[in-house]
C-alpha cells in the first residue's frame, strides 16, 4: 500500500496535502480521539475548508482521490 500513496503523493502532491500518521506515536494517538480513527490504514480525505469529505478503513482506490480533486 505505501508504495501506492508514494506514488500519488509524488503525482498529485502539488495539488494536495498528504499526511501520514502513525497512531503508534504521540502525534498520532493525540489526533485519533479527535479525528475519530481507530484502525489502520484509515485515510481520510479533507477539503481545503479542513471538512471531511471522505474516510476509508483498509483498502484504497488511488482513482478516487485523483476524482475527488477534479
Amino acid at each position: 500500500m505505501k508504495p501506492a500513496v508514494d506514488e500519488l503523493e509524488q503525482e498529485l502532491g502539488d495539488r494536495i496535502h498528504f499526511i501520514r500518521l502513525n497512531i503508534q506515536e504521540k502525534v498520532g494517538m493525540e489526533l485519533a480521539p479527535l479525528y475519530d480513527f481507530q484502525y489502520t490504514p484509515t485515510f481520510i480525505f479533507f477539503d481545503a475548508q479542513g471538512n471531511e469529505l471522505w474516510r476509508t478503513i483498509g483498502e484504497f482506490d488511488p482513482q478516487k482521490i485523483r476524482d475527488s480533486i477534479k
